[in-house]
């Protein structure tokens, strides 16, 4: 009988699955905060499966809700009404903005939804159909959401883009007031630039967004997908600001690791999509609705927003000490517990490789930033743990330097 150990995870993606990812570990199993490969090594998971698994793997209360939803019914597609997706939609509509729930089955699904209801909306409003979007933004890789998204580098290939979006500096209101003309139809942005840096939005940016977008009549839409759900400290990013959008997206970690995206919408603008302008297959089922419900419902019993508020404080002073300790770190960026380790050298990638290498996983945002995504309910143990991880691999790459003069 083939087991875990005897095959060759690597070998067989390798040959068999087309080459669009760079990856470095083949792992099998995973627990609370903990990872384990096929020989039994295991590592600190501080990727959380890029801001997906919120509560960290095999959270007890997400399994038993997916097992009991799929001895039940896994699949009924939208042709009907299931019990979990209006739960869900209800939970999330008076959680978020207000009004009605699109679901969906990713990120990039999501987003796909906020510019088709935008444009949607704008063709009602004076055939309005530009959207502006910022430099550095990550947004997805259909070829909408590759054509909304501010890097050149995923973009390359794939022209012709999509037309209909035009591009500001983030942070910056006189670029997007520069930016806006009669066809602009809304404003798209991340309250963090996650895959672009770590950066976040300024009070000054989402308060002159917000004023702009009342002042010209456009609609302010806000990507959520690595940023929401509790990953900065509160539970959607916009809250930080007392700001409200009137569209939002969401994915990742409201699906406690199944695949669920969802846009949430002000009850102004929850009529437009009517039946046949939007669909999905997939999107609602009952299986990753009834996860998405056990991650909210642990979310609030657990007070999970405000351990990642506290632990993000910890976290963010543990890696600042790193900042006086090393020429080559230059800053602690981001919020909560989305924060980027910002290197004066482009070796991100070898603090990654050390990290791994010393049992830590990492992401990276960009040439010169380590992103940490941990779990939001970790614990002092592994904070501790991933601290001392962090300093031995930035001896490694910057050769053990002692503290600045």
């Amino acid at each position: 009988m083939t087991t875990e150990k005897t095959i060759d995870t690597a070998a067989l993606c390798e040959q068999y699955q087309m080459n669009t990812y760079s990856r470095t570990a083949t792992l099998v199993r995973g627990r609370g905060s903990r990872v384990f490969g096929p020989q039994g090594n295991q590592y600190l998971d501080f990727t959380s499966g890029i801001s997906v698994l919120a509560l960290g793997h095999a959270h007890p209360a997400v399994v038993e809700a997916i097992k009991n939803q799929a001895e039940t019914l896994v699949h009924a597609s939208n042709l009907f009404y299931t019990p979990p997706v209006g739960l869900l939609a209800e939970k999330l509509s008076k959680i978020g903005l207000g009004g009605k729930v699109f679901l969906c089955n990713s990120g990039a699904e999501a987003n796909e939804a906020m510019i088709k209801l935008a444009r949607l909306w704008g063709s009602q409003h004076g055939g309005k159909y530009e959207i502006v979007c910022m430099r550095q933004s990550f947004h997805g890789r259909t070829i909408a959401t590759l054509s909304a998204t501010g890097q050149s580098k995923v973009q390359k290939g794939f022209d012709p883009l999509m037309p209909g979006f035009v591009f500001a500096e983030f942070n910056n209101l006189d670029s997007v007031r520069a930016a806006i003309t009669d066809k602009t139809v809304g404003i798209l942005f991340e309250c963090v630039q996650a895959e672009g840096g770590v950066i976040p939005a300024t009070q000054e940016f989402m308060d002159g967004v917000r004023a702009l977008c009342d002042e010209k009549g456009l609609l302010m839409m806000l990507d959520e997908i690595q940023c929401g759900m509790g990953r900065t400290g509160t539970l959607f990013g916009f809250e930080h600001y007392n700001v409200k959008p009137d569209l939002c997206s969401l994915a990742k970690a409201i699906g406690g690791g199944l695949p669920l995206g969802a846009l949430l919408a002000t009850p102004e603008l929850s009529e437009v999509f009517t039946p046949g302008s939007h669909g999905s297959t997939f999107g609602g089922n009952p299986v990753a609705c009834a996860a998405g419900l056990a991650v909210l419902r642990v979310m609030e019993e657990e007070h999970i927003v405000e351990h990642a508020a506290k632990y993000g404080e910890l976290f963010r002073k543990g890696l600042e000490q790193f900042v006086e300790q090393y020429d080559d770190v230059l800053a602690v960026r981001g919020m909560g517990l989305l924060l980027g380790l910002v290197l004066k050298e482009p070796r991100a990638k070898d603090v990654q490789d050390e990290l791994r290498a010393g049992g830590l996983l990492a992401c990276v945002a960009g040439p010169n930033v380590v992103r940490f995504l941990p779990p939001l309910n970790l614990t002092d143990g592994d904070l501790e743990e991933a601290l001392e991880m962090i300093g031995d691999a930035l001896d490694i790459v910057f050769g053990g330097e002692e503290e600045n003069a």
